[in-house]
């Protein structure tokens, strides 16, 4: 591996880019020598697309330190075989980073950053029961828990997050701001592939069939319609509707093709 050299204090040192680090206890032991650094932070589930590295680049490009955490979080999975095929691509995840410029992979162990077993859980009582969460039962208390102990964890300055799941976005944000946690939550632009579908994880699953329908989604949402209209639209093409709706100009839009969720939101024109 390529080897670089971080700044600290009135010492230069190297460690491999990226350097993957497993133990939270040695992470933490890490993070103390960088105190003089500006910390920018991406945590991901992995399998990662040009989505997450548009994240990497930005917190590369605007901090002295940027780490990344590949963390399945298994809190987050209302439906079991969701779970078990969950794309994990580990390796290519790790060259990608090191393509990007990370210099710190966390890689946490469940019995490690779960220690209390899940007792004790992060829980917002109104946004996040609607939308996904109307859909998901659990699965925002799952992500919001993750989040705080991770960001607890990386204590970085600028915490960086894809607006795909604007949703997710937000409650983070709200969360950040309702605990006092020093890290920016910052909302970085939706990537797209070249026919408008959002990037993600899950598209791997997509059948050839399914997959060129999909854009379909966001080019309803995109049109001057009702929201009704928009989802009668999306099921005469043969998705399955988990919800469209517009909260304060945002249209918000959740469908199934096949065996795959699709999620998006557009801002729309005032």
């Amino acid at each position: 591996m390529m080897h670089h050299e971080i700044a600290h204090t009135n010492t230069r040192f190297c460690v491999p880019r990226p350097s993957t680090v497993t133990s939270i206890k040695q992470f933490r032991q890490i993070r103390k020598t960088l105190n003089t650094s500006k910390l920018g932070f991406v945590p991901t589930m992995g399998a990662l697309h040009q989505g997450h590295i548009s994240l990497l680049e930005r917190s590369v490009a605007e901090c002295d330190v940027t780490i990344l955490s590949i963390f399945l979080n298994p809190t987050q999975f209302n439906n079991p075989d969701d779970l078990k095929t969950y794309p994990t691509t580990l390796q290519e995840d790790l060259e990608k980073a090191a393509q990007a410029g990370v210099d710190v992979v966390l890689l946490p162990e469940y019995d490690e950053i779960y220690s209390d077993n899940f007792r004790f859980q992060v829980n917002e009582n109104n946004f996040s029961k609607q939308l996904c969460g109307a859909h998901r039962d659990g699965h925002f208390t799952g992500v919001l828990t993750i989040v705080m102990k991770l960001l607890n964890i990386v204590k970085a300055e600028k915490a960086y997050f894809g607006e795909k799941d604007y949703q997710q976005f937000q409650l983070i944000k709200d969360m950040a701001d309702a605990f006092f946690i020093d890290a920016e939550i910052v909302g970085c632009e939706t990537i797209r592939e070249p026919d408008g579908l959002a990037m993600s994880s899950r598209n791997t699953h997509l059948k050839d069939e399914a997959r060129a329908l999909a854009p379909v989604l966001h080019r309803l949402i995109s049109e001057e319609a009702s929201d009704d209209t928009v989802a009668h639209q999306l099921k005469g093409y043969g998705f399955e509707v988990d919800y469209i709706r517009t909260i304060a100009g945002r249209r918000y839009a959740a469908a199934i093709l096949g065996q795959v969720r699709l999620i998006d939101n557009i801002q729309l024109r005032q």
